[in-house]
């Protein structure tokens, strides 16, 4: 994204495979209604090994860590449960099932599944699909 900053956008989809992931996906929900996801997004991340351990999520912890980047928990926890927050797990999970997505991380650029995991792998998919954008533009 930053060597392309006007031809690349990140859009985040949701897979709660895990046990606590669907929770987890709620406090972020939550913060993004709060204008707080990406300050919290990248503390669960940072700290992940904290709280995400599988087969035992500490979510207590995570809300700790998203209180901590600034999230108001209580209001958060009200509103985790919303029509609004329900809908986009929804709506996320059935991408997931048309998409045939089975793991965790998964990439998609324009379409396009990333066939090798890698930063290098991911890096060279950007390029090729903002260079096959200028070429048609």
């Amino acid at each position: 994204m930053a060597n392309f900053p006007d031809e690349t956008r990140l859009v985040i989809r949701y897979t709660p495979f895990h046990e606590g992931s669907e929770e987890a996906v709620r406090i972020l929900e939550a913060a993004r209604l709060q204008d707080r996801y990406e300050p919290v997004l990248e503390a669960l991340l940072a700290q992940q090994p904290e709280w995400a351990v599988h087969g035992a999520p500490d979510l207590e912890k995570a809300w700790e860590i998203a209180g901590a980047a600034g999230l108001d928990v209580d209001q958060a926890r009200r509103e985790m449960s919303s029509a609004e927050i329900d809908a986009v797990l929804e709506q996320d999970l059935a991408d997931v099932q048309s998409n045939n997505v089975r793991q965790t991380p998964t990439f998609f650029v324009n379409g396009r599944p990333l066939e090798s995991f890698g930063p290098q792998q991911l890096f060279d998919l950007v390029r090729e699909e903002v260079e096959t954008a200028r070429a048609t533009q």
